[in-house]
């Protein structure tokens, strides 16, 4: 059944067999005709991102892309298909437009729209500098379980996909080795930093370090087998010709839903190991969440209403995968006019993965870390003219070239009263919700 109304716009809906055919008139876009049609349950948003790749195989399609956790009140949303190309970075995500009709945010159809990434803008490495493209439709699985197929074109969901959704496929092997990046090299850099704090330069910035690895086997068997294992609240898997990504990332960077826009950033670790209320009571980590929801204050000040700005959620503590994390979250209303392209503008890179103030901390950064991020620190969603835009925070992310050469970065927030061996205890803990993950299907064989 449909669920919920449009939040702006004028919208007509004609009941079907297999579900609904909504048609949405909006300012600033031609009639929309979506088709919501239900597929009922089926097998799990990875055992069904398997299917569609190998059905991509088979017929010679681009691959699949993929967000699962919990996207556009989804459990899932799934491209089949998609040919994602390298882009430029004033194009990720400007294909949709602040103020465009939208759905509720729970209300479900997403429909399709620009997916894709957009990495951290300080150099970038082995993959495009941004990358995505536009799909008419889409696979999304509801917090009910229930399977539906979405087009923005009015078309049905074709047999294959409704038989990829009922069966899915099994994991294929695969396998990842991974090296440890010089500790010694890390404490540095954070030793670095809180010379620059003590110097008056930052009051917090962000010191990150990059794992190397050799990955047999296909990127979405690994990012399959990860979100089955852990179920991370902002995954998402990209591939290309250009190379892929695999993203379990657990932290919002942006949701624009309607003029309403907001921001969950992470920052505060702990091993899941160490009982959740130590981390509340760290005065390190209260003071480094504080400290960048000021920063994304201001950010979204630039573009959201005067008093309009509210924090809804400070610091609460929240299970990550291998970690506790402090989150908490922002929230504006966009100023009439203000466009997607114009949000991202103001608030890029996010808040959490950079420092305060934000243009000194990236100079340095960039002094200090040996390597250019790439995509790790960027942003990975996408933007529908139905449900608006969503994007997570690039971290616990993958990047792989077409040779299977892997990357992942990871880093943390130093603060005056960081201290450098901690900090590199805090990087293996939130890699290794990463570097752990193993193939069950090759475990099997041998």
């Amino acid at each position: 059944m449909w669920r919920g109304p449009f939040a702006y716009g004028h919208a007509t809906a004609v009941r079907t067999e297999d579900g609904m055919t909504v048609s949405l008139s909006t300012p600033g876009w031609e009639a929309v005709r979506v088709r919501v049609q239900r597929l009922g349950a089926g097998a799990s948003a990875a055992a069904v991102l398997r299917e569609l790749h190998e059905r991509a195989l088979r017929l010679g399609l681009p691959p699949p892309a993929a967000l699962t956790g919990e996207w556009f009140g989804s459990a899932a949303v799934l491209v089949p298909s998609v040919a994602l190309r390298p882009r430029a970075v004033n194009v990720a995500f400007a294909a949709g437009g602040a103020g465009k009709a939208t759905m509720t945010a729970r209300s479900g159809a997403v429909g399709g729209g620009w997916i894709g990434y957009r990495g951290y803008p300080d150099g970038y490495g082995a993959l495009p500098e941004a990358t995505g493209g536009w799909t008419d439709c889409v696979l999304r699985l509801d917090l009910d379980n229930c399977w539906w197929f979405e087009s923005l074109s009015g078309a049905p969901c074709p047999p294959g996909l409704t038989a990829a959704v009922a069966v899915g496929a099994a994991e294929s092997s695969w396998h990842l080795d991974w090296l440890t990046p010089d500790a010694a090299a890390h404490q540095h850099r954070v030793r670095q930093c809180l010379a620059a704090i003590a110097d008056g330069e930052v009051y917090q910035a962000c010191v990150c370090t990059r794992f190397a690895g050799n990955l047999e086997g296909e990127a979405v068997q690994l990012y399959a087998n990860g979100i089955e294992a852990d179920k991370p609240a902002r995954a998402a898997y990209l591939a290309g010709p250009w190379g892929a990504v695999t993203s379990f990332s657990p932290e919002l960077y942006l949701a624009r839903h309607a003029r309403m826009v907001r921001s969950s950033p992470i920052k505060g670790t702990l091993p899941r190991t160490r009982h959740p209320a130590a981390l509340r009571a760290s005065a390190k980590d209260v003071a480094e969440n504080v400290m960048i929801v000021d920063l994304v204050r201001n950010d979204l000040g630039r573009v959201c209403v005067p008093g309009s700005i509210a924090v809804p959620e400070l610091l609460a503590v929240h299970a990550a995968p291998a970690v506790w994390h402090l989150v908490s979250t922002v929230e504006g209303k966009l100023r009439p006019g203000v466009t997607d392209a114009q949000l991202l503008e103001a608030t890029f890179p996010p808040a959490s993965v950079t420092g305060t103030p934000k243009h000194r901390a990236r100079q340095l950064i960039a002094e200090w870390e040996n390597a250019a991020r790439g995509l790790y620190c960027g942003t990975i969603g996408m933007v529908s003219p139905v449900a608006g835009l969503e994007l997570n925070v690039a971290i616990r992310t993958v990047e792989i070239d077409p040779h299977g050469r892997a990357a992942l970065g990871v880093g943390g927030g130093i603060t005056i009263g960081s201290d450098p061996e901690a900090e590199w205890l805090e990087c293996l803990a939130k890699a290794d919700a990463v570097t752990r993950l193993q193939s069950r299907a090759a475990s099997t064989a041998s």
